[in-house]
């Protein structure tokens, strides 16, 4: 059993060496990156040869190219700012040594690393993540955000911790809530799916509690406030987003 590892990139020049080097167990890494302007082309050449630079066409487009190009047909996908631990990729070389798996896929647990802290609670623990699979029985999709791998058989689940190194301040945080609300809303609205005012009433401090409470984000110190408030202002803006969406589809019909 040989492995792929992938990885979609776009000016991750601060991350791009470290996910790289936690890649080393894998017989082959490919990058797929999306136009950078920054030096993460040149810092990924000195780990792989493997390198594809073409314009963004979405999460899931790039992510089924970047499997695409792989000469072996196990997969092991992870982004810019996640490493594999020392724990997965003992297991993952254990698991190279079986000629048959008998699972299309197999998931396992991410931890988040976040504002000095890892986070062990807010929902964001264990937070499994599907990640290796076999491309001939498997696909990412989704148009927007939040793209899922679709796969067809049985689903294994590996012990060892993805390591997530999410945003390294609040204003990264928040600039990227923007966007990701913004990409949401255009999914819910393509889907047919609408906001109400009672939604955007109570849906936010719903979701506060939610990870605050009943998630225990309360054991993750001041840095759990922090989530379950972001998590809250996500919840609002998305549905405000796709109030927005709903108005100027509204005016388009009577212009």
């Amino acid at each position: 059993m040989k492995i792929t590892a992938t990885v979609i990139t776009h000016n991750e020049e601060h991350n791009i060496a470290a996910a790289l080097g936690s890649l080393r167990w894998a017989d082959e890494i490919v990058v797929v990156d999306s136009e950078s302007d920054d030096g993460t082309v040149e810092i990924a050449r000195t780990f792989t040869d493997r390198i594809f630079v073409r314009p963004w066409p979405g999460y899931s487009a790039q992510k089924n190219f970047a499997a695409e190009q792989a000469s072996n047909d196990w997969i092991f996908s992870i982004d810019a700012d996640e490493r594999v631990s020392s724990e997965l990729a003992r297991e993952l070389e254990l698991l190279k040594t079986d000629d048959q798996p008998r699972y299309a896929g197999f998931r396992m647990p991410r931890m988040v690393f976040y504002l000095g802290r890892w986070i062990k609670h807010s929902g964001w623990y264990p937070d499994y993540k599907l990640r290796l699979y076999d491309r001939s029985r498997a696909r990412w999709e989704g148009d927007f955000v939040h793209e899922t791998l679709k796969v067809d058989g049985p689903i294994g689940t590996l012990k060892g911790v993805l390591l997530h190194y999410t945003v390294r301040d609040v204003s990264e945080h928040h600039s990227r809530l923007d966007r990701y609300t913004t990409l949401a809303a255009q999914q819910a609205f393509a889907a047919g799916k609408r906001a109400t005012a009672w939604a955007m009433l109570f849906s936010p401090p719903l979701t506060f509690l939610r990870a605050y409470v009943f998630k225990w984000g309360f054991l993750d110190g001041w840095q759990g406030l922090v989530i379950a408030g972001f998590a809250a202002h996500y919840t609002f803006l998305k549905l405000a987003k796709l109030c927005e969406l709903e108005l100027k589809q509204s005016a388009d019909r009577h212009e």
